[in-house]
């Protein structure tokens, strides 16, 4: 009798569609056991296909420590483009236990023909440009770093989330729950609704979240986007969930 291989066990630092789509490709080869970590962040989070482990490692050397326990083969980090804490972390522990890694990143926005975009390196500088721009808020940068506009007492704020803000927020302000993907018709209703006359959003791609995008410009409300933070220097990267799986191929062989 022939003894099966062990599947090769594939890590996948996840919280995005990318991360769930990656997961449900590779769980679906049977050479492979797949692990998608999640930060907790979210209190209901749409759960990947494979093993789910929630919470976070504890730094780079908890995680270089996960690694060497759960003898992992591969690590993907397939977080969100402002989670960069964790792609330090992993870089260093990855390298640490010299456990190949790779970055599965979306492409960022570019901005067309009749956008006006305003970048900003931060919240905070975000928060500065405001006042030059409206007096109407739609905020759609998550329901963490709200204290950054805490202090613009004059201004009103829509915040769109998926889980209820905490304070501090800024004092007017109006909390929508809600979780995408949007269509451009729903969010050209929601900026006449509230009358909009400005939008903060942070340069997280993809399509689920990029309708405000394009109503904004049909609307010409100015767009204040919050760059993204810089990703560990040397790390490969690829940009869709099909390169991703090809390259765990090509490295576990």
């Amino acid at each position: 009798m022939i003894t099966p291989p062990t599947p090769r066990h594939v890590l996948i630092l996840g919280g995005t569609a990318e991360g769930r789509r990656l997961a449900a490709e590779l769980a679906a080869d049977p050479a492979l056991r797949v692990t998608s970590s999640l930060a907790g962040r979210v209190a209901q989070p749409r759960l990947p296909a494979g093993q789910v482990r929630i919470g976070g490692f504890g730094g780079p050397d908890g995680l270089a420590r996960w690694l060497r326990e759960q003898q992992a083969d591969a690590v993907i980090d397939a977080t969100h483009p402002f989670a960069g804490t964790i792609s330090f972390n992993a870089a260093q522990a990855a390298a640490e236990v010299h456990v190949p890694l790779l970055a599965l990143r979306r492409p960022g926005w570019v901005a067309g023909q009749g956008d006006d975009w305003h970048s900003a390196g931060s919240l905070a500088e975000a928060a500065d440009l405001l006042p030059a721009l409206g007096e109407r808020v739609f905020l759609t940068t998550g329901r963490m770093g709200l204290g950054a506009f805490a202090h613009l007492t004059r201004l009103w704020f829509l915040v769109r989330s998926v889980d209820a803000p905490e304070p501090p927020m800024p004092p007017h302000t109006e909390v929508l729950l809600d979780r995408g993907p949007f269509t451009v018709e729903g969010e050209a209703e929601l900026l006449r609704r509230h009358r909009v006359d400005v939008l903060v959003t942070k340069d997280s791609g993809a399509s689920a979240t990029a309708a405000k995008l394009v109503a904004a410009r049909d609307a010409e409300v100015p767009v204040v986007v919050v760059r993204r933070p810089p990703v560990p220097d040397g790390l490969p990267a690829v940009g869709t969930v099909g390169e991703a799986v090809e390259w765990v191929r090509g490295v576990l062989g």
